[in-house]
C-alpha cells in the first residue's frame, strides 16, 4: 500500500474497500450496507459526499482510480511528456507510451483492468495528424438507432465506437499549424484489451435546446442493448497482436442497471455471476434473488462487465511485448548496440 501517494487517499480507501469485501464473502451478514465505503469515499470526493443518487460509472471511474492510487507501486513518479506517435511504426509507439505509462502507474489496476488504444486525429483544415496512444480502464460505446424497433446488438455499437466521429466545438483540438481548435476527426482504435473489459453505454445525452439559448436538454436513450452473455470476441477490434492463449474473447460476470431519466437519479440495480458456484443473482437494495444473464439484457443496462475467458494477460499483453523489445531514446529512435573491437588484432 502507498499511503505517501499525493494523489491517493493514504489507504484510506483500499482499508475501506477491502473490510468492505470480507463482510462480503464472509458469512456473518445477509445483508450489507456500504457505508463506511461511501463515506470514505465522499471524504476525499465531495460530489459524492452525500444522499443524492449519482451516475454508477463516475462512481466506478472513481474509486478504480483511488484504488490504483492506493496501490501505485510507483513511490516518486518523474514528469514524463506526452509521446507524439505520428511516423512511428505503431508497434514500436505503443510499447513505449507503455513504457512511459509505467513510470507513474504500477498496480494490480494497471496489470488487469488497463488497456491501450490509438487515438488518431486530423484537422480539417490543413490536414495536420496526431497519433498517440493512451491508456483506458473503460470503454464508452455510442447507442445506434436500432433498426425497425429491434434491439440494438452490441457489435453495432462498437463499429458505430470504430467508425470515428468528428469533435465538437466542447472537445476542440488544438491544431499547430493552424493555431487555433478546431473541431478535429478523431478515429479510436483499440491496440489491446485488459482481462476485465468494462463497457459503458452512452445511454444519457445532452443537446442544446433550439428554442432557449444556453439550455441544455437532457435525455435518455433507453433501447435494448443485446449483448453475449458467454462469448465476446473482440478479435477484429484489436489493432495490436493477439496472444492465441489468452485470445480476446470475453463471458460477462455482471451489469449495472439504472432505471429513471438522469444517470442523477431513479434506481440503480446489478445482475451478477457469482465466481464461486456460477449463479446469477439479482441485487435491488435489500432484494437479492436467483436470475439469469438474460435477464439483464434490457433498456436499462448502463455499465458491461466482462472478464477473459481464456487464460490471463499482465498489461494487456504488453508485459511480453515489452520482454523482448528495447526501449527508445528520447527522439524515439532504438539505441543500436556495436560490436566491440577485437583487442591485438585477435
Amino acid at each position: 500500500m502507498n499511503k505517501n501517494n499525493p494523489l491517493g487517499s493514504g489507504g484510506r480507501i483500499s482499508t475501506a474497500y477491502a473490510s468492505f469485501l470480507n463482510d462480503v464473502w464472509g458469512s456473518e451478514y445477509s445483508i450489507l450496507a456500504p457505508r463506511l465505503l461511501k463515506q470514505t469515499v465522499g471524504s476525499f470526493a465531495p460530489q459524492f459526499n452525500n444522499n443524492f443518487q449519482h451516475d454508477s460509472h463516475e462512481f466506478c471511474q472513481f474509486l478504480m482510480d483511488g484504488l490504483h492510487e492506493d496501490l501505485n507501486r510507483v513511490k516518486n513518479k518523474p514528469y514524463v511528456e506526452q509521446f507524439e506517435a505520428y511516423g512511428m511504426e505503431d508497434r514500436l509507439a505503443a510499447e513505449q507510451s507503455w513504457r512511459n505509462h509505467l513510470k507513474r502507474h504500477d498496480s494490480v489496476f494497471v496489470d488487469h483492468t488497463q488497456g491501450m488504444h490509438r487515438s488518431h486525429l486530423t484537422c480539417p483544415g490543413c490536414g495536420r495528424e496526431s497519433v498517440k496512444f493512451d491508456v483506458y480502464s473503460s470503454i464508452s460505446l455510442p447507442l445506434v438507432p436500432p433498426k425497425s424497433g429491434s434491439t440494438i446488438p452490441l457489435k453495432d455499437c462498437l463499429d458505430q465506437f470504430a467508425a470515428g466521429e468528428q469533435l465538437d466545438e466542447h472537445n476542440a483540438w488544438y491544431c499547430s499549424n493552424c493555431k487555433r481548435h478546431v473541431c478535429a476527426l478523431k478515429l479510436i482504435t483499440l491496440w489491446n484489451t485488459p482481462d476485465v473489459l468494462v463497457f459503458h453505454l452512452k445511454r444519457f445525452t445532452f443537446e442544446k435546446c433550439p428554442d432557449v439559448e444556453g439550455r441544455i436538454l437532457k435525455r435518455k436513450i433507453e433501447d435494448t442493448v443485446n449483448f453475449p452473455i458467454d462469448r465476446l470476441d473482440m478479435t477484429e477490434y484489436v489493432l495490436g497482436p493477439v496472444d492465441p492463449d489468452a485470445p480476446p474473447i470475453y463471458k460477462l460476470f455482471g451489469v449495472s442497471e439504472h432505471s429513471g431519466t438522469t444517470a442523477n437519479s431513479g434506481h440503480y440495480t446489478a445482475t451478477v455471476r457469482n465466481s464461486e458456484d456460477g449463479n446469477w443473482y439479482r441485487y435491488n437494495d435489500s432484494n437479492v434473488g436467483f436470475t439469469s444473464g438474460d435477464a439483464a439484457i434490457t433498456g436499462g443496462a448502463y455499465l458491461l462487465f466482462y472478464q477473459r475467458s481464456k487464460g490471463s494477460l499482465r498489461w494487456a499483453g504488453m508485459e511480453k511485448e515489452l520482454s523482448g523489445s528495447p526501449a527508445l531514446d528520447e527522439e524515439g529512435f532504438q539505441a543500436v548496440v556495436g560490436k566491440k573491437k577485437k583487442k591485438n588484432g585477435r
